[in-house]
């Protein structure tokens, strides 16, 4: 091993050791375990360019084993990226530093993805590699050919959704996506042998991914496993066999090196064993100008790279800034004139065809229920091992998969991915949502069969409290559209909102349409609007969504008769509402002193509408299997039973 290499990779020891050390807090083990491979890796392989972290074609380096985020802030500093400043290596997990206790997403700093919950970050450079190959087939090799690395520990190979993404791609033959696997058989808990006594290489193998075995602490072998995926056909794990917190006396190969800082008198003994003389965080000038030579090489290759590109940025920038409003609002107009009795996801398969009439950047997919999501259409074309001209990924049952490697999608470009499930195994994907929503991703979940309405199934696939579980995500915007025209406004504004991910929860049972007359304004974007009023006075407000405004419409039109007057209000987005003025929402909510919400679901989040004293009537238990119209029967959920009851309330507060 060259005294160069050693001292480039001990750079990055240091400096994870030493911020560690002093934020009392942090994983020192992985970093100091692994910088020999990535001092390797950077310096001889990585296409970067620190002076511009958003080179399209740049090669992607993913830190899945996210507790071991000084071993990214080290690298990017180290390489001169300008998002990471040693001011912020020396507050590591304090309050607002860019350096946080795992890698969160930041757009232009180099951290290319949040991640820390295991496995993540393997299902989003699954997403990174399968954005690769489809824009290399649409705009040629010269513009988009690299490569997607992600480095991985145990942890990440135990979480199932490991076993998802990787088969998925080696089903897909990505050739360009590498990942390095971080071998020290430890974990928190102890050595792996605790809890896996997995064959590695039988594993990857059978997936369809090469499997190389190395010692990750030789600068040589290192680099040439490295050089060999240069050519790679298959996707190719690169098993390091390493030693956490390499240097340590006494903690070096053990659970003590994992989730811990080492120690002052460790630390110290760390020093004098890899004979680093230097002060806490301190890197010598010469050792500083070749980490940062290694990140000004990048310059010249996007230069580069950038000749040819800039011939056919106009095409690029055409499809990438692909313009949806005309589409919409010819599909409104649509709806409108044929009034269609529709499910809402055959609603939402009748805009999709539309969008999908040209080429653009929406990249669909479902996890294995096309059919019953009804998100592929007759202008989708499948993506496959050998054809990725297509504009639909077929997922297979890999529901949590299907979501990370949508969040790589939407992080590699300018790609809106969809992808389609049942609302009840939301529960899968909700690790994956979550983190589209804390990134701030243009992600669309299209969940169908959203409701005890979808019927025979039974209560194992009737969604009850997912509703709520889904609202209570920070920046998510869950959609639950009334019909047609309300499917199609909340379709664009899934497309629109670029900075947070939506959720779109339609029927499976056919909808009669709530909206008679074509609107330019998308009155989905109030988040909640009146859509009727039995009398220009009204005693009561009935707020529902989805399938339930219907139901509201005929409660509202059976107590008329009985000379109790009301406005009906579609609520087909509550965390959209809620941002809207505060006259708009007090006009809304406070006309009335009586209000009820009707939902087929729990009622947790429609006390924010109904108040203290207001009814909401939902569904508090799991449902059960019949035909969808006996189980809202039994459920007392029909007009008759809400309106005798919402009477009742009122007549008794009125003689109080």
């Amino acid at each position: 091993m060259s005294k160069l290499h050693k001292d480039l990779s001990n750079a990055i020891r240091f400096l994870s050791i030493d911020a560690v050390e002093k934020a009392n807090s942090g994983h020192p083990g992985m970093p100091m375990g692994m910088a020999d491979v990535a001092t390797v890796l950077f310096k001889s392989f990585l296409n970067f360019n620190p002076n511009n972290p958003n080179w399209l074609n740049r090669d992607r380096f993913v830190l899945s084993a996210g507790h071991g985020s000084m071993l990214l802030y080290s690298l990017l500093y180290l390489t001169g990226y300008k998002s990471i400043s040693l001011k912020d290596i020396k507050n590591f997990r304090q309050l607002n530093c860019i350096c946080a206790g795992h890698p969160e997403f930041h757009p232009g700093s180099g951290i290319e993805t949040t991640t820390g919950p295991l496995g993540q970050g393997i299902a989003n450079a699954v997403g990174f590699a399968v954005a690769e190959e489809v824009l290399r087939e649409r705009f040629g090799p010269k513009i988009f050919n690299h490569k997607t690395y992600v480095l991985a520990g145990d942890g990440c190979l135990m979480e199932g959704i490991s076993h998802e993404a990787l088969s998925l791609a080696g089903h897909l033959g990505l050739k360009n996506l590498v990942m390095l696997f971080d071998n020290n058989s430890i974990s928190i808990d102890g050595p792996t042998s605790l809890a896996v006594s997995d064959n590695h290489k039988k594993r990857f193998n059978s997936y369809g991914w090469d499997y190389i075995e190395i010692d990750g602490h030789n600068e040589k072998k290192i680099f040439n496993a490295l050089k060999k995926v240069q050519r790679a056909k298959k996707p190719t794990v690169i098993s390091c066999i390493t030693k956490i917190g390499f240097g340590s006396p006494n903690k070096s190969g053990s659970e003590k090196a994992h989730g811990s800082p080492l120690g002052e008198n460790e630390v110290k003994l760390v020093r004098k064993k890899l004979n680093w003389l230097h002060e806490p965080f301190i890197i010598p000038k010469k050792i500083m100008e070749e980490w940062r030579q290694i990140g000004s090489s990048g310059k010249m290759k996007e230069d580069k790279w950038r000749k040819i590109y800039n011939k056919k940025k106009k095409q690029i920038d055409k499809i990438f800034s692909s313009n949806f409003s005309g589409i919409f609002k010819k599909e409104k107009q649509n709806a409108i004139k044929s009034s269609e009795i529709l499910a809402t996801r055959k609603s939402s398969e009748k805009i999709l065809t539309a969008l999908n009439e040209k080429k653009n950047m929406i990249i669909g997919g479902s996890a294995d229920l096309a059919g019953s999501n009804n998100t592929k259409t007759k202008n989708h074309k499948p993506i496959s091992k050998n054809n990725f001209k297509g504009n639909y990924i077929h997922y297979g049952v890999r529901e949590h998969a299907m979501c990370g490697i949508m969040n790589g999608l939407s992080l590699h470009s300018k790609l809106i991915p969809y992808g389609g499930t049942f609302l009840i195994f939301s529960d899968y994907c909700k690790p994956a949502i979550r983190l589209s929503a804390l990134m701030k991703l243009n992600v669309v979940y299209v969940m169908t069969h959203d409701s005890i309405g979808l019927g025979e199934d039974g209560p194992t696939h009737q969604p009850i409290e997912q509703l709520t579980g889904l609202r209570s995500i920070p920046n998510l915007n869950v959609f639950r559209p009334a019909d047609t025209t309300e499917t199609i406004e909340c379709w664009e504004l899934a497309l629109k909102n670029l900075d947070t991910p939506s959720v779109l929860a339609l029927s499976r049972q056919n909808l009669s349409p709530i909206r008679k007359v074509y609107e330019s304004q998308n009155k989905c974007s109030l988040g909640a609007y009146e859509i009727y009023r039995s009398k220009d006075k009204v005693d009561l407000t009935i707020f529902a969504s989805g399938s339930e405004v219907n139901l509201a419409l005929d409660v509202s039109h059976k107590l008329a008769t009985e000379n109790t007057y009301s406005k009906v209000i579609s609520v087909p987005c509550q965390e959209i509402f809620f941002k809207q003025s505060k006259d708009y929402k007090n006009n809304i909510l406070n006309e009335t002193n009586y209000k009820i919400s009707i939902e087929a679901g729990r009622s947790d989040t429609w006390s924010k509408f109904v108040g203290e004293k207001g009814l909401s009537f939902g569904v508090e238990d799991f449902g059960k299997s019949a035909p969808y119209k006996e189980i809202f029967k039994d459920f007392k959920l029909t007009a008759n039973e809400i309106s005798n009851k919402t009477k009742d309330i009122i007549y008794k507060n009125k003689i109080l």
